[in-house]
C-alpha cells in the first residue's frame, strides 16, 4: 500500500491530534447578517469538517468598531456568542478542531460601519485610498481614520482579551438539578495580525507614523501586537492561541521597508509566550488574490519559530505536499480551493479532480449559492 502524500500524514499540534495537514483558511464570506453568524454557516462549516481536521473560522470582529465590510461576524455580544455555538458544536461532532480568528480592521472602514458614524480608529490618521475589492469589481471607499491615543490602546487590547474569552465559552451548556452539561466552545483563537488591518497598521512602517512608544523602532511598532498576544495568552492559555502575520504583503497599503526583520522579530518574540502556532502569508502574495515572483522566503521565520508553523498563499496540492515534505511548513492553509471543494483533504489524498471556484459568488449574501452548494466527490 502506497504511503499517504505528505499533506495527509497526521500531525500533533500541541494537544490536538490532526489527521492531515490541510487547513481551512479563514475566509470572509459576508453572510453573517447584522454581524451575527447565521444557521446556514452551520452547514458550511459542517461540510468542511473532518475527523482530526483543523478549520479556522472567518475573521470575527472584537468590537462594534472592528467592522469594515457588510455582514461579517462578531463575537463581542452575547447574541453573537450564542449564534456561534451550533457552528462550534457541529464541527466538534464530526471530530474537527475549530479556531476563531479575532480581528479589527482599523482604518479599512468608513463611517457607515462605525458606531454612531464615528471615524475608524488606527495607528495613524493617514487616509487609505479607495481600493478595488477582493471580488475585483467593487471599489471600497474609506473614511479618514482617527489616530488612537496612547491611553486608549489598552482598551483595544482588552477587546481582544474579551473576544478570546467569548470564543472559548461559545459552547452549548445547560443546568440540570444535579449536574451541569457543557460542550466546549472554540478550541482556540487566531489573532489576525495580517492583511493591513489594525494590528498590521501598527506593525508596518509604511502606515505607522507614531512618535510614542507604539511607533518608530521595530520594537515599538510590534508592541501593540505583542500586548494583544500577552493579554489573550493570559486569558485563555498559550496552548489555545495562534496568530496570522503577512510581513511581505502590501494589502491595504500596509507595506514595510524590511519585512524579513519584522517577521523575524515577531516570531522570536512570540517564542517567549509559547503560543500554539504561527500562520504566515507567503511573500508572493503581495496583493489580494495575486501571485508574484519573489526572491523572499518564509524559511528564516520557520526556522526561528518554535511552535507549529503554517503557511498560506495560493497553494495547490503539489506545492503543498512539497512544503510539508521539505519541512518548510507543518501545515498548509487553503482558502479558495477549500471553499469550492468541501472534501478537499480527501480529494488531495486520492489526487482527485477539483471543482472550480466561482469568484463572483464569494461575497454575495445568498445562504446557498457559492457557499454550501459545491459538490462532494461522491
Amino acid at each position: 500500500m502506497a504511503p499517504p502524500p505528505p499533506l495527509n500524514i497526521p500531525y500533533k499540534m500541541g494537544k490536538f491530534q490532526l489527521s492531515h495537514r490541510v487547513v481551512l483558511a479563514p475566509l470572509a464570506r459576508q453572510r453573517s447578517f447584522k454581524n451575527v453568524p447565521q444557521p446556514h454557516a452551520v452547514l458550511y462549516y459542517s461540510q468542511r469538517a473532518s475527523d482530526g481536521g483543523l478549520l479556522i473560522a472567518e475573521a470575527t470582529g472584537v468590537s462594534d468598531s472592528a467592522q469594515g465590510y457588510p455582514n461579517t461576524p462578531g463575537i463581542w455580544t452575547e447574541e453573537q456568542v450564542q449564534a456561534w455555538r451550533p457552528i462550534v458544536d457541529v464541527v466538534h461532532q464530526k471530530g474537527g478542531i475549530l479556531i476563531c480568528q479575532i480581528g479589527h480592521v482599523g482604518r479599512v472602514s468608513n463611517y457607515g460601519f462605525q458606531p454612531r458614524g464615528q471615524a475608524p480608529i488606527s495607528s495613524t490618521d493617514k487616509l487609505l485610498v479607495p481600493q478595488v475589492g477582493s471580488n475585483g469589481i467593487d471599489v471600497a471607499d474609506f473614511s479618514p481614520p482617527r489616530r488612537l491615543t496612547t491611553e486608549e490602546i489598552p482598551m483595544i487590547v482588552n477587546d481582544f482579551r474579551v473576544a478570546a474569552r467569548n470564543a472559548i465559552k461559545a459552547g452549548i451548556g445547560f443546568l440540570h438539578s444535579s449536574y451541569t452539561f457543557r460542550i466546549k466552545g472554540f478550541d482556540g483563537v487566531e489573532i489576525h495580525g495580517a492583511h493591513g488591518y489594525l494590528i498590521e497598521q501598527f506593525l508596518k512602517d509604511q502606515v505607522n507614523d507614531r512618535t510614542d512608544e507604539y511607533g518608530g523602532s521595530l520594537e515599538n511598532r510590534c508592541r501593540f501586537a505583542l500586548e494583544i498576544v500577552e493579554a489573550v495568552v493570559d486569558e485563555i492559555g498559550a496552548d489555545k492561541v495562534g496568530i496570522r502575520l503577512s510581513p511581505y504583503a502590501n494589502y491595504n497599503e500596509a507595506g514595510d521597508s524590511d519585512p524579513e526583520a519584522l517577521g523575524l522579530y515577531m516570531v522570536k518574540s512570540l517564542n517567549k509566550f509559547g503560543i500554539l502556532y504561527c500562520h504566515m502569508v507567503e511573500p508572493r502574495m503581495i496583493k489580494v488574490g495575486e501571485k508574484a515572483e519573489t526572491p523572499h522566503s518564509l524559511l528564516p521565520m520557520r526556522k526561528a519559530f518554535k511552535g507549529t508553523f503554517m503557511v498560506a498563499g495560493g497553494y495547490h496540492r503539489e506545492d503543498g505536499n512539497q512544503a510539508v515534505s521539505s519541512n518548510y511548513a507543518d501545515l498548509v492553509a487553503y482558502g479558495r480551493l477549500f471553499l469550492a471543494n468541501p472534501d478537499l483533504p480527501r480529494r488531495f489524498e486520492l489526487d482527485a479532480s477539483l471543482n472550480n471556484y466561482n469568484r463572483s459568488t464569494f461575497y454575495i449574501p445568498d445562504p446557498v449559492l457559492g457557499y454550501t452548494d459545491y459538490p462532494f466527490l461522491e
